[in-house]
């Protein structure tokens, strides 16, 4: 039969798929097909919402669990070989993933995000679909990776056991954070809007940094009693006997994680600061939850609590509305 004749399901089936399966990529593991990462755009005619179409890329390419590295969009063998490719390159943006391909079934469209290749856009055969060992090192060249930090880049989410995975934009928000701390950076802004899963976001962020060992001791500040509560019972609960809530004044040194009021550990005098019961490098990690203008003051005591704990590295998490964060 001719290939003019076959459709995309068909080119895929018989062309695509086993072009990526032999170049080394796990059918089980690393290929996602027809891969829906959003739930679509909520719809509201008067006092009816729905759902419109999510987004869905033909194939996802996974290096490991958590960790996207290429967009394949697929098309049949009456498109261009290119056919794909804007719109696996806006797939690949809204992933935060540098590779892209694009296949009608003869061969491949490369299209390299990370502006490693020249050209930045190859022809190459089905034979020559590259394996993820060269896509890998490819990711760490552009992220400054090393043998030591490409170790910390690929640590281990926390698995609840039900299936639960991050959405793709905490998953982002989560790999960034981690491979800046791999890279040495100890100052960290994370901008996220209202409603997306901050604290889980924050959860996983600080798990795969404790479980790697790259920090011990963690300081959760918010400013709300009911926050640290919902945090404590809520997506921290993996940390368990390691963790605690600093109250009543209290400091006891043998937990890991600690979660607190900034109300409760700062105060107008001196013997209010609870904080300064614990020296300056004993936390490796201070995260700063729902930073807001007021907090960044140079006499705010979030910036007290931060300038004392100067060795750690700083995670400030800051919420905006959805409407400015589009509009910014």
């Amino acid at each position: 039969m001719s290939k003019k004749l076959l459709t995309e399901t068909d080119i895929c089936d018989q062309f695509i798929t086993p072009a990526i399966v032999t170049a080394g990529w796990d059918k089980t593991t690393q290929i996602r097909r027809e891969h829906y990462f959003t739930d679509g755009k909520v719809i509201v005619r008067g006092k009816i919402a729905k759902r419109g179409k999510g987004k869905r890329a033909d194939y996802v390419l996974f290096y490991q669990a958590n960790l996207p590295l290429a967009v394949v969009e697929a098309k049949d063998n009456n498109h261009p070989i290119g056919g794909g490719t804007g719109q696996a390159i806006d797939y690949a943006v809204t992933l935060d993933v540098p590779f892209v391909f694009s296949s009608n079934g003869d061969g491949f469209i490369f299209h390299d995000r990370t502006g490693q290749s020249t050209p930045k856009e190859q022809v190459l055969t089905l034979e020559q679909f590259p394996s993820p060992a060269i896509l890998w090192s490819m990711y760490r060249k552009w992220k400054g990776l090393n043998d030591e930090t490409d170790k910390l880049a690929r640590s281990a989410y926390h698995d609840d056991g039900k299936g639960r995975e991050p959405r793709y934009y905490q998953r982002i928000a989560i790999q960034r954070a981690v491979e800046a701390v791999a890279r040495g950076e100890r100052r960290i802004l994370l901008t996220m809007a209202t409603g997306t899963g901050k604290t889980y976001t924050a959860f996983q962020i600080i798990w795969r940094l404790w479980k790697f060992k790259a920090v011990k001791r963690v300081l959760f500040l918010a400013d709300r009693n009911i926050l640290t509560d919902q945090t404590k019972t809520g997506d921290f609960k993996p940390f368990g006997p390691a963790m605690t809530k600093v109250s009543n004044g209290k400091v006891d040194k043998s937990f890991e994680v600690y979660l607190a009021l900034y109300q409760a550990v700062t105060g107008s005098e001196e013997e209010d600061n609870i904080y300064r019961q614990f020296s300056p490098d004993f936390f490796d990690l201070i995260v700063i939850d729902e930073c807001h203008r007021g907090s960044a003051r140079d006499d705010s005591s979030w910036r007290e609590i931060l300038t004392y704990f100067s060795p750690a590295i700083h995670l400030v998490r800051q919420a905006r509305s959805p409407h400015r964060i589009l509009a910014a």
